[in-house]
């Protein structure tokens, strides 16, 4: 059993201790939130210690992960006191705004030999572990192009706190549901070399109604665009097309595959405790079983992605990437 602490009991560290009472591997028994009015009766129903200290949970010998649920402009000072006292990391996206600022966290941990899981749940879900299969057998020939969305109504309940901050949550909807779909397009195609990109505020809020919309070109000569907005029902789609025909995931567990010749096919997969699914993997990775399955390259180019799209919406320029 591996105990640990959760550091942020907003809406989506409630979420992961949920999640984590579905798998045998990881025990929850202590919690960081600085609002302890606020996380007091969640605690009590929990059966976990609260504090308002991180360092509390650093100095606790029986404490060995630390699950991080916070803003992203606390995630790396986060992460590096963390791993510095020898606490396994799970931190949620995005890991930073800045792929530089990735890069330190990841060396950080890397140095003080602990694992650095970054919390990207989409990868997760049936439909798009099939699509990646998809896409690596050469089924679909030769790719040229890719098409991604994903738009959630989360923002319809958003008048104060970090999302609405234009530092902390730049791009609009590009910085929570957006980067999922970069992450996406990474996992299945490989780092970007370019992206034009452009914002637009139809009114600032609260709550916000905004949409971003990327084109992007990939290293291997893939093209692709992307799109969110931040107040329209959830919707996600990834959509793949090659030589031989494409497929497209709608959602959690829906792909519908095309080929020349034929009627599409809609696959229905069972669905699963994404969650779960995630935290599992944290825990295989910890007990060196295998490597959580967002690496560090990955995660990088995402984020060398990310910080291109910004850059161009304030430039209204096409802007390369760091594809270190």
């Amino acid at each position: 059993m591996i105990n640990c602490a959760i550091v942020g009991l907003g809406r989506w560290g409630r979420n992961l201790v949920g999640a984590a009472h579905s798998q045998t591997r990881l025990k929850m028994v202590r919690a960081v939130e600085t609002d302890l009015d606020h996380a007091r009766g969640f605690c009590a129903e929990h059966h976990l210690d609260l504090t308002d200290s991180l360092q509390d949970v650093l100095g606790d010998r029986a404490i060995e992960a630390v699950l991080l649920a916070t803003p992203h402009s606390l995630h790396m000072d986060q992460v590096i006191v963390s791993a510095t006292a020898g606490k396994q990391i799970f931190c949620e996206k995005p890991l930073a705004l800045h792929r530089d600022h990735a890069a330190r966290m990841f060396g950080a941990c890397r140095d003080a030999g602990v694992v650095l899981a970054v919390g990207h749940n989409r990868r997760f879900w049936p439909s798009m572990q099939a699509l990646r299969k998809i896409v690596a057998s050469g089924e679909l020939g030769t790719i040229l192009h890719v098409e991604g969305h994903n738009s959630n109504e989360h923002s319809e309940k958003i008048t104060e706190g970090w999302r609405l901050s234009p530092e902390e949550s730049p791009g609009g909807g590009l910085t929570g549901a957006g980067l999922h779909v970069l992450d996406a397009f990474v996992s299945l195609l490989g780092p970007v070399r370019q992206v034009y990109a452009r914002f637009n505020s139809r009114d600032p809020g609260p709550p916000p109604r905004d949409s971003s919309v990327l084109v992007i070109d990939f290293a291997n000569g893939v093209t692709g665009t992307l799109a969110t907005v931040r107040a329209t029902p959830l919707y996600w789609r990834v959509h793949v097309f090659g030589t031989k025909g494409s497929a497209e995931v709608l959602g959690e567990n829906t792909l519908v595959l095309r080929t020349s010749g034929s009627e599409p096919k809609n696959v229905i997969y069972p669905p699963i405790d994404v969650l779960a699914a995630e935290l599992d993997a944290f825990a295989d990775a910890v007990e060196r079983k295998r490597p959580f399955p967002a690496p560090e390259i990955e995660v990088l180019a995402t984020l060398s992605a990310f910080e291109a799209a910004l850059e161009s919406m304030q430039s209204g320029q096409p802007v390369a990437c760091d594809v270190r």
